[in-house]
């Protein structure tokens, strides 16, 4: 849905999938490729020239540890980090 609405919105944006792929023959997750990182958020969107990370939970849900990372890493490099729950969290960001 959040998506949906960016793209509506006509915002420069993609959902990125980082999750190691699972190898049924080795029954096991395979490595994740050089220089990939944990944590990414789950929807990037470039506004104005600045990036934007949207982390989506559910009303429950918490960070990762990995995530929790990327977002200090974020706020280290001046880059927007929000973790959002609905398309009005979105709205609320300015989006």
């Amino acid at each position: 849905m959040i998506c949906d609405y960016l793209a509506l919105r006509s915002y420069f944006f993609w959902r990125s999938n980082n999750i190691s792929v699972y190898d049924p023959t080795r029954q096991t997750f395979r490595a994740m490729p050089k220089y990939s990182m944990r944590g990414v958020p789950d929807i990037i969107v470039i506004k104005e020239g600045k990036f934007i990370g949207l982390e989506v939970k559910t009303k429950s849900g918490t960070l990762s540890e990995g995530q929790e990372y990327f977002q200090e890493l974020c706020m280290k490099h001046n880059a927007e980090y929000h973790i959002v729950k609905s398309i009005e969290d979105v709205q609320a960001i300015g989006l």
